[in-house]
């Protein structure tokens, strides 16, 4: 569990401190497949380590050595064995081991959840999807996943190479364009986990984040249950429609008249747009701008009015002209949206 924050932390120190380890530490794996990359990760170190020895050793040798050592270190059997022989079985064995122990990360047995990320710049499209590879809810830079239960996440981009990674849960898998990688991941835990895009994809690649939250498994059943109902209901001409107060109204005006909804949706209105993410539960979100920074007021604020000052090159253009009063109307409807 993260140190509770002081109250002098700022707001983005306090959102790190919410989440299992920000930035998302390596070599500290929370489920079965980050432990099988981990145990490759540490025998390769090993590795590594002694073949430094080993080095450091023969240096010594040819430097300070006696001439007989000397001699022995030059001749032909030690180059044979230990400059031929030797190298390629270790690295034919580790290939081995390697793809025997990381065998089990793509392969769908057929009772994983199915999810659906899309990599964009700079951030994450996310589907579930039922058991024949059907959306059945979107959402953008969070994922939800039942605790015990292994996850297939099929992976994909949308415009250059990305690379999806939560250290804590799973390896690491690059998302290339015109083509679906899978990946397994798993959270033997309850909490909310921290991920990355691991792959160079421009300017802002450092701020291109999400959260994995991993619930009980009757919680996240609940959850999704909750989510699907809504989508439902927000589907239904007939259904009646929750209390709003006057920013949410003004706010909800204001988001189709800048043009908000070329971009965005959601889902029982008018916006339908696909190249921004979609904020039907956008209020119910962690993090905002991919990972980065707290959901808040404040933030969404922030973010509307001058995204570009925070994550540069996005593409998400700057509202600066707005006045704060509409600003904060937009920021009211988004908060309600959960």
């Amino acid at each position: 569990m993260s140190q509770p924050t002081s109250s002098r932390s700022s707001p983005a120190e306090a959102f790190s401190a919410a989440i299992s380890g920000w930035p998302p530490p390596v070599l500290d794996p929370h489920g079965p497949f980050s432990n099988t990359v981990t145990t490759l990760a540490w025998v390769l170190i090993a590795m590594v380590t002694l073949i430094f020895v080993l080095v450091c050793a023969a240096m010594w040798v040819a430097l300070y050595g006696s001439d007989g050592l000397r001699a022995r270190l030059g001749g032909e059997r030690v180059v044979k064995w230990f400059g031929l022989i030797m190298p390629a079985g270790v690295l034919f064995a580790l290939l081995a081991w390697g793809t025997t122990m990381v065998a089990g990360m793509t392969t769908i047995q057929g009772d994983e959840l199915r999810m659906r990320v899309s990599g964009n710049i700079y951030w994450w499209r996310v589907s579930y999807l039922d058991a024949a590879g059907k959306e059945l809810h979107a959402d953008a830079n969070e994922l939800h996943i039942p605790v015990g239960r292994p996850v297939v996440v099929d992976m994909v981009s949308e415009d250059v190479i990305h690379s999806f990674w939560v250290p804590k849960l799973g390896g690491k898998m690059d998302m290339i364009p015109g083509r679906t990688n899978r990946l397994k991941l798993q959270a033997d835990n309850a909490g909310v986990y921290g991920g990355q895009c691991a792959e160079f994809c421009g300017g802002a690649h450092s701020l291109m984040g999400f959260v994995v939250v991993a619930h009980e498994p009757a919680d996240w059943q609940r959850w999704l249950d909750a989510r699907l109902m809504r989508l439902q209901a927000a589907a239904d001409p007939n259904a009646s429609a929750a209390p709003v107060n006057a920013d949410v109204l003004r706010g909800r005006r204001l988001f189709g008249e800048v043009g908000c909804a070329a971009c965005h949706r959601i889902a029982g209105t008018a916006a339908q747009g696909l190249s921004g993410p979609d904020l039907t539960h956008v209020g119910s979100r962690r993090s905002l701008g991919a990972g980065i920074l707290p959901n808040t007021r404040g933030t969404l604020i922030g973010w509307i009015g001058d995204s570009q000052s925070i994550k540069p090159n996005n593409r998400m253009p700057a509202y600066r002209s707005l006045p704060a009063a509409e600003l904060g109307a937009l920021a009211a409807y988004m908060e309600s949206l959960k």
